[in-house]
C-alpha cells in the first residue's frame, strides 16, 4: 500500500514538472510585422514577388510574418510611413525613392529595406553603397554605363533619331536624378534630349503635344504613375507617329513599346526577402552593403519595329534576351 501511494505521488510530481515545460513548448512562434510601403498604386505582380521573396527564406505570410501594406504618393505617403512606425513594425520594405525617403523621415531606428532606387547616395538614403551607415539598406537600380548602353541601343535600332523626349515623373526624386545622368550621356552621344513631365493621367495630353511641338523622333520613358489606358494611349501615339520608344520598364514592350533595356524590376522586389531575413535575424542595416544590379535585359518588339518602319540590326537582336515576334 505504501509503495502504491509512493508511485502515485511520483507520477503526480512528474506531471507537475513536465506540464509547464510541455505548455511552454506549445507556445506559438512570434509573428514578426513587416511594413510594405509603395510609391504609387498597388501592383499585384510586385506584391506577389515580395511575398515569394519572403517565402524563399522561410517566411509565410499569416504564419511567421504579418504584412502591413500601404500605397500612396506625396504627403499621403509620408503619413502612411508614420502610421507604419506607430504600428511598431519590425522592418519596412520601401519600393521607390519617394517611399524610401518617406520611411527614413518617419524613423531612424526601424530597419528599412529599399528597392527600385535609382541612386540611393544622391537621394541621401545611405552614406555609401558599401557601408550604408544608418537604418537603410537594400537594392539600387543603378550601375555604371547603363544609360549610355540604353541610348546606344536606341540609336542602333533607330539610327535616324537625334531628338529624344525623356518622359519622367518630377515628383520622384530618383527619376530626376537619373534624368540628369541620361542628359549627360546624351550630350556625349550628340543626342538632343529634353525632359517631359508626367505626374498623372491629367498631364498626358499636354506631354504628347510637347513631343509633337518639339519634333521628337524617339521617346525614352521612365515608369510613370498613369493607368493602363493611359499607357495604351502613349504607346498608340508612339506607333502612329512612328517614334522609337525605349523604356526602362520591360513590361511595356509586351504592350507595344519598341524596346526596353534595364533590370528586372520583379527580381529586385523579390530580392528584398534576403535583406529582411538577415535583419530579422539580427543584422544591422548600417553594415549590409547595398546591392547593385549585375544583369540587364534587352527586350525588343519586332511587331512594333515593323509598324513604325524600322529594321532592327542583327547586332542588336543578338544582344536581346527576348524578341517579341
Amino acid at each position: 500500500m505504501r509503495d502504491a501511494r509512493r508511485r502515485r505521488f511520483l507520477q503526480a510530481a512528474g506531471v507537475l514538472l513536465i506540464g509547464p515545460l510541455g505548455t511552454q513548448a506549445q507556445q506559438p512562434q512570434q509573428v514578426r510585422i513587416i511594413g510594405y510601403l509603395v510609391w504609387g498604386e498597388r501592383d499585384n505582380s510586385f506584391d506577389d514577388e515580395f511575398v515569394a521573396g519572403l517565402r524563399d527564406h522561410g517566411y509565410v505570410e499569416g504564419q511567421q510574418v504579418r504584412v502591413e501594406r500601404r500605397y500612396g504618393k506625396g504627403e499621403a505617403l509620408r503619413n502612411l510611413a508614420t502610421e507604419l512606425v506607430r504600428n511598431k513594425v519590425d522592418v519596412i520594405v520601401a519600393l521607390g525613392t519617394p517611399a524610401a525617403q518617406a520611411a527614413r523621415q518617419a524613423t531612424r531606428t526601424i530597419p528599412i529595406v529599399m528597392t527600385q532606387i535609382a541612386d540611393p547616395v544622391s537621394a541621401r538614403l545611405v552614406e555609401s553603397l558599401a557601408r550604408p551607415g544608418g537604418n537603410v539598406t537594400g537594392l539600387s537600380m543603378q550601375a555604371p554605363g547603363v544609360f549610355g548602353k540604353s541610348l546606344q541601343l536606341l540609336m542602333q535600332a533607330a539610327p535616324g533619331a537625334s531628338r529624344v523626349a525623356l518622359l519622367l515623373d518630377p515628383t520622384n526624386p530618383g527619376q530626376v536624378i537619373t534624368g540628369h545622368d541620361v542628359e549627360r550621356v546624351a550630350r556625349q552621344l550628340s543626342i538632343q534630349l529634353w525632359p517631359v513631365h508626367i505626374r498623372s493621367n491629367a498631364d498626358l495630353e499636354a506631354a504628347l503635344q510637347n513631343v509633337v511641338r518639339e519634333r521628337a523622333d524617339a521617346l525614352y520613358v521612365f515608369p510613370l504613375q498613369i493607368d493602363r489606358s493611359a499607357w495604351g494611349s502613349l504607346i498608340k501615339f508612339a506607333v502612329e507617329r512612328r517614334l522609337a520608344m525605349l523604356s526602362s520598364f520591360p513590361e511595356l514592350v509586351k504592350y507595344g513599346a519598341l524596346m526596353s533595356y534595364g533590370i528586372s524590376w520583379s527580381d529586385q522586389v523579390r530580392a528584398t526577402g534576403a535583406f529582411v531575413d538577415k535583419i530579422l535575424k539580427g543584422a544591422n542595416p548600417a553594415n549590409l552593403p547595398v546591392e547593385q544590379p549585375t544583369r540587364f535585359r534587352l527586350v525588343v518588339n519586332m511587331k512594333t519595329a515593323k509598324a513604325i518602319g524600322l529594321t532592327i540590326p542583327q547586332s542588336v537582336l543578338l544582344q536581346a534576351d527576348r524578341v517579341i515576334e
